[in-house]
């Protein structure tokens, strides 16, 4: 039976009502886009969005992406009243306090109904999108919907991922846009003068206009929205921020603290609620949310009956599979690690046929192209590789959002200084334990004639302080094979690996379990004990690395060198297995990396007798051979660094 808008309006109102209490009591939070978002919100829930409360991870259920993170006030109403996951009072009563699963901003993973985590503007968009990507190529048919405000659309994320997503007229996303025009500072005229419905419609969306506050209007622009094949739709929906409140409707002072006690008692009078009654639900807004709910449920069982190979679940692939398809190298070859990294690619994918991505226009040049997959292109989706585009940070927000959507593993690549327009959503990735996979190539100066732009420096480094993210700097084409190998087997959070543009030696010693454990010795010889010399180092710098050693050797010294690719696996390797590649009887040590130095004291033990090989300045435009003379990343320097100590 059809709601009528008497019955739409209380549930609102009972959302508004709930939403400002849950802010009042944690005294923190924002109101303002649950009280103006609330009519829009309710009308999807209740007559159109396919989503199961008793089965949140049904995977033919639409999914829902509030871009707009602060709005979770809003989130947690609607998941108490619809019973998703067993969401009690108390614990909306429990908003934004520590162990609670309403959380400040909705996260993946802590509450469960939340597709992915929230909270930077912009980014819930472009992982809307990759969610709409993803269930093309998934054969669910379904509808992503992704509510979005002002702030949002300001991001410039939104311009990278809205571009791409109506250049590949991606049907099935619907972005219902909470245009309230207010931010914090103010009306959004104070730093936005375009033209959003000419925005889209030049990017090749349609776009439909409503009120937002009005049920009729809502219902016929949600049935318009459903029925458009062939292009994305924008729907426009005119809002006031704080609606209801007595003195702060359509004021930037309902966007980001509560209303306070009088204005939330004022708010309920006006809406027609007691004014004393706090954490109020009419038992009939309840009787609504479980009518829809159980329906839901039926049509969630129904479905899974049906579809019963349709899981998106996200798993690990055969390893012996992956070791056995994998490209065998030479030692005494002389391989790019980045055409490796091709080569192990495109292995893999035959056997890993849930690997999707591209490259932001660098394909050729990173190597990332899956031979033989197609091209996912405008109105086709039927291929593995993505165009992206120069859109560098909507590639890693898309790429997550395709590995959200589950059975399926996004990646994006690009070169390596570059990565700093992904780390946002690199971030997120590792915040919500996504298993995305980003390459970077052209890793360290040897980019050379196009000079310190093009050339990481201190990147390393930004990568490895992020909790979650495991890096792969292999130092040979070896090293690069087996690091695809352990980021596909890693489920658990977001991989990266850089690769060389030039070529490198291809290593003798190069052991899959070394690799697996971040680090290993791939070079020993002689006396064994406290004058050892001990060299630690990543990527294209183990083999200048080995070379220093072999010299040392010869004049009668202890050596040992450990290849480093991932300092991560390393660090969480148990402490007896760190003591037998590192032991702490060895002082004497010589750390060298082309990037910064920043995090690798760490393995210093005794500063007079630690020596580094970094490079702590930025690069320079000359060829890469000049610049390894010029910068010490020599086997003639590291050895002469090393004689100061041995």
């Amino acid at each position: 039976m059809k709601l009528t808008s008497d019955q739409l309006k209380l549930a609102a109102d009972t959302v508004r009502c709930l939403s400002a209490d849950m802010i009042d009591k944690a005294n923190s939070g924002h109101p303002g886009a649950p009280l103006g978002m609330a009519d829009l919100a309710v009308s999807l829930w209740l007559n159109f969005l396919n989503v199961a409360p008793g089965d949140v991870k049904w995977p033919g259920r639409d999914r829902l992406v509030f871009s707009g993170g602060h709005a979770s006030a809003l989130v947690y109403s609607l998941f108490h009243l619809a019973g998703v996951a067993g969401l009690t009072m108390d614990e909306i009563k429990a908003f934004r306090q520590f162990g609670s699963r309403t959380a400040g901003h909705p996260e993946r993973g802590l509450m469960p109904g939340v597709e992915v985590t929230t909270g930077p503007l912009g980014q819930g968009i472009a992982m809307g999108v990759g969610l709409a990507l993803a269930a093309k190529k998934s054969g669910v048919v379904n509808k992503t919907w992704v509510f979005c405000g002002d702030g949002d659309m300001e991001e410039g994320i939104s311009h990278e991922a809205c571009s791409w997503a109506g250049a590949m007229k991606l049907d099935g996303l619907v972005l219902v846009y909470d245009s309230n025009r207010i931010t914090i500072e103010g009306s959004t005229a104070l730093a936005m003068a375009d033209d959003t419905r000419k925005r889209f419609e030049s990017y090749g969306w349609k776009v439909l206009v409503c009120d937002g506050h009005d049920f009729d209007a809502i219902d016929r622009t949600y049935r318009r929205a459903m029925r458009i094949v062939g292009a994305p739709v924008l729907v426009i929906a005119d809002t006031h921020i704080g609606y209801g409140a007595p003195t702060k409707h359509d004021s930037e002072a309902s966007h980001g603290a509560p209303l306070g006690a009088e204005e939330t008692k004022g708010l309920k009078s006006a809406l027609g609620f007691d004014p004393e009654k706090s954490f109020y639900v009419p038992e009939e807004v309840y009787q609504m949310f479980a009518a829809r709910t159980a329906t839901l449920n039926r049509q969630a069982k129904r479905w899974r009956r049906q579809n019963p190979a349709i899981t998106c679940e996200t798993k690990a692939p055969d390893y012996m599979k992956m070791v056995e398809a994998l490209p065998k190298y030479e030692p005494g070859a002389s391989v790019a690690t980045r055409s490796a990294c091709g080569d192990a690619m495109n292995a893999l994918a035959k056997i890993v046929p849930e690997l999707v991505g591209g490259s932001a226009d660098l394909g050729p040049s990173n190597k990332t192209i899956l031979k033989g997959c197609g091209d996912i292109a405008a109105g086709s989706f039927e291929g593995r590789n993505i165009h992206f585009g120069v859109r560098e940070l909507a590639m890693a927000a898309i790429a997550n959002g395709i590995t959200a959507f589950g059975g399926m593993r996004g990646y994006g690549a690009t070169f390596f200084v570059f990565s700093d327009y992904m780390k946002p959503a690199m971030r997120l990735a590792a915040l919500m334990k996504l298993p995305s996979i980003f390459i970077f190539s052209h890793d360290s100066y040897c980019v050379g004639e196009d000079g310190p732009t093009h050339e990481p420096v201190e990147h390393l480094a930004a990568l490895r302080v992020t909790p979650g993210l495991t890096t792969f700097r292999p130092a040979d084409a070896t090293e690069t094979a087996y690091a695809w190998v352990e980021m596909l087997l890693n489920t658990a959070g977001p991989s990266c690996l850089m690769t060389t543009r030039q070529n490198v030696p291809v290593l003798s010693g190069v052991r899959h379990e070394g690799v697996a454990k971040g680090a290993y010795v791939i070079f020993e010889k002689g006396p064994h004990g406290y004058d050892t010399v001990l060299f630690i180092a990543t990527g294209s710098e183990v083999a200048i690395s080995i070379e220093a050693a072999k010299r040392l050797a010869a004049e009668g010294k202890g050596v040992r060198v450990v290849s480093m690719p991932s300092v991560e696996l390393f660090l969480a390797q148990k402490c007896a297995y760190r003591e037998e590649v590192v032991p702490e009887f060895m002082k004497k040590r010589v750390i060298v990396e082309a990037g910064v130095r920043f995090g690798w004291d760490r393995f210093r033990l005794d500063h007079k007798t630690t020596r580094f090989v970094t490079l702590d300045r930025y690069g320079a435009s000359a060829p890469y051979k000049v610049l390894s003379e010029k910068f010490g990343f020599t086997a003639d320097n590291v050895y002469a660094v090393a004689k100061e100590i041995a």
